[in-house]
């Protein structure tokens, strides 16, 4: 099956690895950051942090809720994490590029797997034109995320 790719990122302000630690923290940085006018309650099922964690939450689209199940992997740990959706077909990847001690480039993306046809123009623009912004959308709260809350370096040198 056709398959099309839907990214959008953000220069964040703030070191690459606090970037990358909320992001692989699907306790509690995480769902923070996704945006609740399209996502459900992030539920761990096993893990919490980075590779091996499986998740569950709703996603609303397109005048639809549906449960999804993902698995997280790290194949490039500290710099891409990977969300695979095996029902859908769909794989979403958060990659973090650091631009020095307190900057970086964050890039989600989504491989989404395409019907063809008039089907499936149709598809991909309305799920595009959704896509950018929820994830527009999410970068701006990873970046208000990290400039409001500690990171846990900052945390352990508190006196």
């Amino acid at each position: 099956m056709p398959s099309y790719i839907v990214s959008s990122s953000a220069r964040i302000a703030a070191p690459a690895a606090r970037c990358y630690g909320v992001i692989a923290d699907y306790r509690v940085g995480h769902p923070a950051i996704v945006p609740p006018r399209a996502f459900g309650p992030l539920v761990v099922e096993q893990g919490g942090v980075g590779a091996g964690t499986h998740i569950r939450f709703t996603m609303r689209a397109l005048g639809q809720t549906r449960t999804v199940r993902g698995l997280v992997t790290e194949p490039e740990p500290g710099r891409l994490i990977v969300e695979t959706y095996p029902e859908s077909g769909v794989v979403t990847s958060f990659r973090v590029d650091s631009l020095g001690e307190r900057e970086c480039d964050v890039t989600i993306a989504s491989t989404l797997p395409s019907a063809g046809g008039v089907r499936g123009v149709v598809e991909r623009w309305f799920t595009r034109r959704f896509l950018l912004g929820v994830y527009r959308e999410e970068l701006g709260r990873l970046a208000a995320y990290v400039a409001r809350t500690p990171s846990p370096e900052r945390e352990a040198h508190v006196e």
